[in-house]
């Protein structure tokens, strides 16, 4: 049988279109190439190690490597606009730290981002911050440093990660409920802070445990109480606040994956899919323990009711501490 040449040019536009579909889906399908990971911190802090050990055990699940970029300063302004000024195709993600996305905005007075810029992937890791001094430090308990500085009064100081982050509202918080004063000293991130306390160039801070662990062990400083509301299994001997003696100091941060807001639904459903994968792995669940963290997956949905929750949370604790933007 005869094929017409209107037949065959029919057949061949078939063809060449069925291939060019074929070719779209295949160039389409999601991840294609490496993805990002912005860290608002330097290295060497909690949310940096939080973004490292995602990306590590993220990437065999997408088929794609995972690079950390790390864009430490501005409170999180840096790397949050960076991210909010990224392409929306799920390629540029931010691994953001909870101080940063609902503390920050409190004290922010040029806003350089707004919430309505991101959309929530997935929380990762929780951990309640730990209180920790230098090892010549002449305290060994949470009153004993209480004491301290209220015979010393203005002598002490601590580090944070930056003016408005948890680490200083958690300083704040213990002036207030120790009846004490100490001298704030910001950094751009745990990394160089957790730097200066080692050198002895600040005299005690607060964080989440996982950057301290491998100090705490050594020797070279000193940790004396759990800001959460149960111990540590990683310092089981390490007392909570609560313990004692100051239950209201209590501050617990997250870490946790953000797309900007017109990246598709689809691609935020694969990414909450595979790193709940990775999160609820028992390995990953023993790293987090062992650094002193829970890894502690929650949905998009799940993570957007804490970020309402918790915005009007330290709203109040901004406001009554008398935190301002530098």
């Amino acid at each position: 049988m005869k094929t017409t040449r209107k037949q065959f040019t029919a057949l061949a536009l078939a063809v060449v279109a069925t291939g060019f579909i074929g070719h779209a889906a295949a160039q389409g399908a999601y991840p294609s190439k490496n993805v990002t990971m912005v860290v608002p911190t330097a290295a060497g802090g909690t949310t940096d190690l939080s973004a490292r050990m995602l990306a590590q055990a993220l990437a065999p699940v997408l088929g794609q490597s995972v690079i950390v970029d790390n864009k430490g300063g501005g409170n999180g302004n840096i790397a949050a606009g960076a991210v909010k000024r990224a392409e929306a195709d799920g390629y540029t993600l931010l691994m953001q730290y909870s101080g940063y996305h609902v503390i920050s905005p409190h004290i922010t007075k040029q806003k350089q981002w707004d919430q309505t810029d991101f959309q929530p992937v997935a929380n990762v890791i929780s951990a309640p911050q730990i209180i920790v001094v230098r090892h010549d430090l002449p305290v060994k308990t949470l009153p004993e440093l209480i004491a301290y500085a209220k015979a010393n009064p203005g002598k002490l100081n601590y580090a944070s990660s930056g003016n408005g982050s948890l680490q200083h509202v958690t300083g704040a918080m213990l002036e207030q409920q120790g009846g004490i004063k100490m001298v704030h000293v910001p950094y751009k991130g745990t990394g160089p802070a957790l730097q200066d306390l080692l050198g002895g160039q600040v005299d005690l801070t607060f964080g989440t445990a996982p950057p301290f662990m491998p100090h705490i062990a050594s020797g070279k400083l000193r940790v004396l109480a759990v800001t959460g509301k149960q111990r540590l299994p990683s310092l089981p001997d390490v007392p909570t606040t609560a313990e004692a003696g100051y239950p209201k100091v209590d501050a617990t941060s997250w870490f946790a994956v953000f797309a900007p807001a017109a990246v598709p639904k689809a691609v935020v459903d694969k990414l909450t899919a595979d790193i709940r994968t990775v999160v609820q792995n028992p390995a990953f669940q023993q790293k987090a323990q062992e650094q002193g963290a829970t890894a502690d997956y929650q949905t998009p949905a799940q993570l957007g009711d804490k970020v309402k929750a918790d915005l009007a949370n330290w709203a109040q604790v901004v406001k009554t501490s008398k935190i301002e933007a530098e």
